[in-house]
């Protein structure tokens, strides 16, 4: 039996910049690491390319002055509300010095004690100590800073309420805060709305029949990057005049990989371009998933959910009176026998639920990081094979 399962490499590259051919760069950084580090391809490995490389290599960019024409061309009013952006430096601070650029005045609604993401405004324990329902209750920023204003992020150290603040009136604008979570507040305050959450967008959306951040810089501004799909979703940071948008366009650039590995190895590898990996921290209490899908481009051999049993479950039910040799080999018949698909069995039961891509998407942020590991692609082998193979 093979005493190794799935393994999983950083693979280091140049460093990626605007025009590059990424998919020579990607294809020879994973075979000059098969040399360096004496391992082969093989059928099923999964190749995965970080989303920023792919952004910055297509030169997926859009500047300030964009977002805030863009503001401008979309909205009547010039006092716009915002609701429930997340709080983040990278991912929202650019987008809202757009939209302060593009309006004269913002209200903008906070959910509380976190954001969608978990992000936290304050420690949830403070709602029962201050009698505050966050279901009910909507409060001012007067309200707010009376009992919160000291409460900072637990990593950044940064009050979020004051720097957006901040961010806005360096740009001449006007704002207020709300805090609460009922989207339909932002109404009593303003005429036009835009929805700045991620993945309860469309919950917000259809409540306010209103624009979201997706619809904002999802055709390009005087030649600026763009994303038809997903708009400001995705973006980050750049410069202090510049974000680097979620990759609009990268079907070809995994089919190509593919097709390039087959032709110099002979092996059907699957390909697929990753953001966020969706894993929480337990301390933080953040979601690591600020960008709108782990995966937006992917070949097709990497669709799906898994479809396996749980060994656990097996071992103590089905085969409790077993051991050693004995259980092994009934477990891999058990495996090699099972049903094409597990979907609500109880053999399953532990397993994780996920999308393929999801699942790798986690492992392959993980170890590619989000610093200066130098790894923006990551090759995962074996991840396809189980107890059963030999």
């Amino acid at each position: 039996m093979r005493n190794v399962g799935t393994i999983v490499r950083g693979i280091r590259t140049p460093i990626i910049k605007e025009n590059d051919d990424l998919a020579s760069i990607v294809v020879d950084s994973v075979m000059n690491a098969s040399i360096s580090e004496n391992f082969e391809i093989l059928d099923k490995d999964v190749i995965a390319i970080t989303e920023a490389v792919v952004g910055i290599a297509q030169g997926n960019y859009c500047t300030v002055d964009n977002i805030a024409k863009d503001i401008k061309n979309k909205f009547k009013t010039d006092h716009i509300g915002l609701v429930f952006p997340i709080l983040s430096r990278n991912r929202f601070s650019m987008i809202l010095k757009g939209i302060a650029r593009g309006c004269k005045h913002i209200t903008m609604l906070l959910s509380y004690p976190a954001d969608e993401v978990g992000n936290h405004l304050f420690d949830e324990k403070y709602l029962k100590e201050y009698d505050i329902n966050p279901y009910v209750d909507t409060l001012s920023y007067e309200e707010y800073n009376k009992l919160f204003k000291d409460e900072v992020h637990t990593f950044t150290g940064i009050n979020y309420v004051e720097f957006y603040k901040e961010l806005v009136e360096s740009e001449n604008c006007e704002i207020d805060f709300i805090f609460g979570n009922d989207p339909s507040e932002i109404y009593n305050y303003v005429d036009e709305a835009l929805a700045c959450d991620i993945h309860t967008r469309f919950r917000t959306k259809e409540i306010l029949n209103c624009l979201g951040l997706d619809d904002i810089m999802n055709k390009s501004i005087d030649g600026s990057g763009f994303n038809s799909k997903y708009g400001l979703l995705g973006s980050n940071k750049s410069t202090d005049e510049k974000l680097k948008l979620f990759p609009n366009d990268g079907q070809k650039l995994v089919e190509d990989v593919q097709k390039m590995i087959k032709d110099k190895t002979g092996k059907d590898v699957e390909v697929m371009i990753y953001g966020d990996g969706a894993f929480k921290d337990p301390v933080g209490k953040i979601w690591e998933l600020a960008d709108p899908v782990v995966s937006p481009f992917h070949t097709k051999g990497l669709a799906g959910t898994p479809n396996e049993i749980k060994l656990k479950y097996v071992s103590d039910n089905k085969f409790a009176n077993l051991k050693g040799e004995e259980l092994q080999k009934a477990i891999r018949n058990e495996i090699k026998q099972k049903d094409k698909d597990l979907k609500g069995q109880n053999i399953t039961l532990g397993t994780t639920p996920r999308q393929i891509t999801d699942l790798l998407g986690s492992l392959c942020d993980l170890t590619s990081g989000s610093g200066d590991k130098g790894t923006p692609v990551v090759l995962v082998q074996r991840y396809f094979t189980n107890y059963a193979d030999e």
